[in-house]
C-alpha cells in the first residue's frame, strides 16, 4: 500500500506485539502450574487446559484446587495472620510500595500475559489494567501507612477469601488483595479458571517483594474451589466479583457463619444520551462503554436510552462508527475488539441475540478472523423496555437501545432494572446532569465519559448489582472491624402471666397499644395481642401481635414516605430534636414505664430516658455533617463520593434497652433519609407503642417509622425477604441469623446481622458504625474542562 493509498484510505497497519517474553515464563514456569501457597509454589496436581481464546491453542495446564488444597492455603493464612496484623503500618505500606514498584518492573510480560489468556486488546491490558493494578497498590500502600491515624478503633478482620472473574484478572486482583494487606490481613485469592496465569505471575512477585509466607496465597481451580473457600469455616470475610447468580448463593451460603461479605456483581448499566449531548463525543465514549474489553465489563453501558428528537440521527452516526471498529488479533496493538474470553462464552451470547424476536438487530460490518472466540460489535434497537436483552445482561459486544422524550421519563426507565451498578449520562447542561445523577439507582455515575475507575474513588452497586465498596476510605473500612467491646446477645424472656389462682393487680383504664403503620395507629391484622405483665403480676397493657400482612402495609407506607428523602438534613435535624423535646416533657412517664417493663432500679430507668434524649441530639446533629468527600483521581475533573440514604431499612430491635435500643437504631436511619420498619423488643414491646404517641406530635411524616410488635422471628424473616426493603439489621436475641441473611438472598439486600452489642448507655452504641450502614455511597465522576 502506497503512503498515498494509506492517507486516502486511513487504513492501519498491524502493529504486532511479541509473545514470545510471555510464552517462554510460560514453558520456563510452567507448562502445568501449581497453587501459590506458605510463599512457594506446589507441585500441579489434576490440571486443566487454559487456552488463547484468540486461536484456540492450548497456553498452560492449570491445578484444579481440590478441599486439602483450600485447607493448606487457609491454614497458611491463618498462622501468618497474628504476625503480619501486628506489624506497624509503615511496615505494610513498604510491602505495598514493593507489589507495586515490582508491577511496573513487569509490565509488559503481565499485558501480554493477560492478552493472551483473556483475549482482550494488548492496548487495553497494558494502557488500562496493568497501569490501574499498579495505581490500587501504590494508592493502598498510602492508606496502609495512615490506617491507625485515620482509622483508630478498628482492626483487621482475618483471613479473607477473594474470587475475582475473568473479564479483568489482574486488575480485580489489585481491587481486592490490596486493601485486604493495607488493613492487615491475610488472602486466599482464587482466579477464574479461565484466566489463572497473571494471578500465579503475582505469585512470583510476591516472592520477590519479600512477602511473608502465608499472607496472600493463591489456589485455582473452577467453582469447586470458590465454594471451598466461600463456605470455608476458616475465612472472616469474603469478597467476590461476578455473576448475580453466584453472588445469591454465596449470599445464601454464608448465611449465619458471621462472615463480612463483599458483593460486586452484574449490571445493566444505562447509557443516556440528551439531545443537547455533543453527539460524536457521546458515540466515542459509547464505543469505550460497550466494546472496551468486547463488552465483557460488568458496568458495561449495555443500555442505551438516548432522548427521541435525535435518536435517528444518533443511530445513523452510531453504525458508521461501528463500521470502522477494528476485530482482530488481540496482540495487534491497532485492533479495537479482540476475542471473547471463552466459546461458552461466545455460544451463549449468540444464543441471547438469536432468540430475540423484537426489534432490528444490526451487525457492524466488520471482518471477523477466522477461528477464536470472534464477535461482530451489534447494535439492537425498537426495543419495549421489558424485552428481554433489555433487562438481562449480555457479556458481550451487544448494544441494546430506546428512546425517551422527557428527563422524567430517561430516570424512570433507566431504573427500570433490578440492577445498579453504574450509568452514563451526556449532555451540555450541567444543572441537568447534576439533576438527574441523584435520581439513578446506580452505584457510579459518569458524566460526559464512561468506564473511569481510580484507587481513590468507591465502586459498587446497588439492588442485585451488589453491595460494599471497593476503593478508597471506604474500600479499606470493609477489611476491618471495631475494636471496642461487646457482650454476647442473649434473648430476655417476657415476664410471665400470674398463676391462676393469684388475682393480678388491677389494671387502670385499659390503653390499647397498637401497630403504628404510615403516621396511624392500627390494629394487628390477625386480630391476636399478648398481655404484657410486671414482675409483680400487674397487667401493664396488651401489644398487638403482627403478621405478614401488618408487614407488607408497613413496607408500603415506608415506601410512600419517599419526600423524606428529599428533604434538606437541617429539617430532619429539627425533626429530631423535636422527637428529644417532647420525649423529654414526657421524661417520668417514660421512666415509670420502663421501671414497670423490667423491673429495673428508678436509676436505671432514669438514665436510659436521659441517654434516649442524648441519642436522638446526637443524630439530629449528624444529620447534616456526614459528608461525602471529592476523591482525588487522576483526571481532570472530580469523582464526588456522595453519601445517600440506603432506602427502606428492617430494623430489628434489641431486648436490653426497649426505649434506648429502639432509638438508637431508627434516629441513625432517619436522619440519613431513610424510612424505617421497626419491630420492637418482643419482651418489652410497650416502650416502643409509647413512643409512637411522640412521634404523632413531633411533626415526623406518616410513613417514615413503623413499628409492627410481634414475633422478632417472624417478622424479621418476613422483612428479610420482602423485595422493597433495602436493609436488613438485627439486634435482637434469639433469632436465627442464617435464615434472616438467606431470606435476604431474594434481592440481596444489606444485611446487619449482629450476634454482640455495644452496651446501649455507652459511647460506641451511635456513630459512625451506625451511620455507615445507614448510608450508601454513590460516586458521580464529573470531568471538566475542554
Amino acid at each position: 500500500m502506497t503512503t498515498r493509498e494509506i492517507f486516502e484510505t486511513m487504513d492501519y497497519g498491524p502493529a504486532p506485539e511479541s509473545a514470545a517474553e510471555a510464552l517462554d515464563w510460560i514453558a520456563t514456569r510452567g507448562p502445568a502450574f501449581g497453587h501459590f501457597i506458605d510463599g512457594g509454589f506446589t507441585r500441579p496436581g489434576q490440571t486443566f487446559a487454559t487456552r488463547n481464546p484468540a486461536t484456540g491453542v492450548e497456553l498452560a495446564q492449570i491445578t484444579q484446587g481440590t478441599q486439602d488444597d483450600v485447607d493448606a492455603a487457609i491454614a497458611a493464612a491463618t498462622k501468618a495472620f497474628p504476625k503480619w496484623a501486628k506489624l506497624s503500618c509503615h511496615a505494610r505500606a513498604k510491602y505495598l510500595y514493593a507489589l507495586a514498584r515490582l508491577l511496573q518492573k513487569h509490565a509488559r510480560l503481565f499485558a501480554v500475559l493477560e492478552t493472551l489468556d483473556n483475549g482482550k486488546p494488548v492496548r487495553e491490558a497494558r494502557d488500562i489494567d496493568i497501569p490501574l493494578a499498579q495505581r490500587h497498590f501504590y494508592h493502598h500502600a498510602g492508606l496502609a501507612q495512615l490506617r491507625d491515624a485515620e482509622l483508630p478503633g478498628h482492626a483487621p478482620i482475618g483471613v479473607c477469601g477473594q474470587v475475582i472473574p475473568w473479564n479483568f484478572p489482574l486488575l480485580m486482583l489489585a481491587w481486592k488483595i490490596a486493601p485486604a494487606l493495607a488493613a492487615g490481613n491475610t488472602v486466599v485469592l482464587k482466579p477464574a479458571e479461565y484466566t489463572s496465569l497473571t494471578a500465579l505471575l503475582f505469585g512470583q512477585i510476591c516472592q520477590e517483594a519479600g512477602l511473608p509466607k502465608g499472607v496472600v496465597n493463591i489456589v485455582t481451580g473452577d467453582g469447586r474451589t470458590g465454594e471451598a473457600i466461600v463456605t470455608h469455616p476458616g475465612t472472616a470475610k469474603i469478597a467476590f466479583t461476578g455473576s448475580t447468580a453466584v453472588g445469591r448463593r454465596i449470599r445464601e451460603q454464608t448465611a449465619g457463619m458471621g462472615k463480612s461479605l463483599t458483593l460486586e456483581l452484574g449490571g445493566k448499566s444505562p447509557y443516556i444520551v440528551f439531545d443537547d449531548a455533543d453527539i460524536d463525543s457521546a458515540i466515542e465514549g459509547l464505543v469505550d462503554a460497550i466494546w472496551f474489553n468486547q463488552g465483557q465489563v460488568c458496568c458495561a453501558g449495555s443500555r442505551l436510552l438516548v432522548q427521541e428528537g435525535i435518536a435517528g440521527d444518533f443511530h445513523t452516526r452510531l453504525k458508521a462508527r461501528m463500521a470502522k471498529l477494528r476485530v482482530g488479533d488481540p496482540l495487534d496493538k491497532c485492533i479495537d475488539m479482540g476475542a471473547l474470553v471463552d466459546p461458552v462464552q461466545l455460544a451463549a451470547i449468540k444464543r441471547m441475540v438469536d432468540a430475540n424476536t423484537e426489534g432490528q438487530t444490526h451487525h457492524a460490518p466488520v471482518a471477523l478472523p477466522d477461528g477464536g472466540c470472534f464477535y461482530p460489535p451489534t447494535l439492537i434497537t425498537g426495543l419495549s423496555t421489558a424485552s428481554p436483552l433489555m433487562q438481562d445482561e449480555i457479556f458481550g459486544p451487544v448494544l441494546v437501545s430506546t428512546t425517551f422524550r422527557t428527563p422524567v421519563e430517561a430516570v424512570e426507565i433507566a431504573n427500570n432494572t433490578r440492577y445498579g451498578l453504574a450509568a452514563t449520562l451526556w449532555t451540555e447542561n450541567l444543572n441537568l446532569a447534576l439533576d438527574i445523577a441523584p435520581k439513578l439507582a446506580a452505584g457510579v455515575v459518569w458524566v460526559n465519559a464512561t468506564n473511569l475507575f481510580d484507587a481513590a474513588a468507591p465502586f459498587g452497586g446497588v439492588r442485585e448489582s451488589g453491595f460494599g465498596r471497593e476503593g478508597g476510605w471506604e474500600g479499606l473500612s470493609a477489611y476491618l472491624k471495631p475494636t471496642a467491646k461487646q457482650a454476647p446477645i442473649r434473648p430476655i424472656a417476657p415476664f410471665p402471666a400470674p398463676e391462676a389462682s393469684t388475682a393480678p393487680e388491677a389494671p387502670g383504664i385499659d390503653r390499647t397499644a397498637k401497630l403504628y403503620i404510615g403516621g396511624k395507629q392500627a390494629r394487628p391484622d390477625g386480630g391476636y395481642s399478648q398481655a404484657i405483665w410486671s414482675r409483680r403480676g400487674k397487667l401493664l397493657g396488651h401489644a398487638g401481635i403482627g403478621n405478614r400482612k401488618d408487614i407488607r402495609n408497613a413496607v408500603e407506607a415506608a415506601r410512600g414516605a419517599g419526600g423524606w428523602a428529599k428533604a434538606t438534613a437541617h429539617n430532619r435535624a429539627q425533626v429530631l430534636y423535636f422527637i428529644a423535646e417532647n420525649l423529654s416533657a414526657r421524661g417520668d412517664e417514660f421512666a415509670r414505664r420502663l421501671r414497670d417493663l423490667t423491673a429495673c432500679a428508678q436509676a436505671r430507668a432514669e438514665a436510659e430516658v436521659a441517654a434516649t434524649i442524648e441519642r436522638l441530639f446526637s443524630y439530629a446533629a449528624w444529620a447534616d455533617k456526614m459528608d461525602g468527600r471529592v476523591a482525588q483521581v487522576p483526571i481532570r475533573g472530580v469523582a464526588l463520593a456522595m453519601r445517600e440514604p440506603v432506602g427502606v431499612i428492617g430494623a430489628l430491635a434489641p431486648d436490653e434497652a426497649p426505649l434506648l435500643g429502639l432509638v438508637s437504631l431508627f434516629a441513625p436511619a432517619i436522619a440519613m433519609g431513610n424510612r424505617v420498619v421497626v419491630v420492637p423488643s418482643r419482651a418489652y414491646p410497650l416502650a416502643a407503642t409509647d413512643l409512637y404517641q411522640v412521634l404523632d406530635t413531633s411533626d415526623l411524616p406518616g410513613g417514615v417509622v413503623n413499628m409492627v410488635t410481634g414475633d422478632v422471628q417472624d417478622l424479621g424473616q418476613t422483612l428479610a425477604a420482602h423485595a422493597d426493603v433495602d436493609a436488613l439489621w438485627s439486634f435482637a436475641g434469639g433469632v436465627d441469623a442464617a435464615r434472616l441473611e438467606a431470606a435476604s438472598s431474594g434481592n440481596l439486600k444489606r444485611t446487619w446481622i449482629n450476634s454482640d452489642a455495644p452496651d446501649w448507655l455507652a459511647r460506641n452504641a451511635e456513630g459512625r458504625a451506625f451511620l455507615d450502614q445507614a448510608t450508601e455511597v454513590r460516586t458521580i465522576w464529573v470531568p471538566y474542562g475542554e
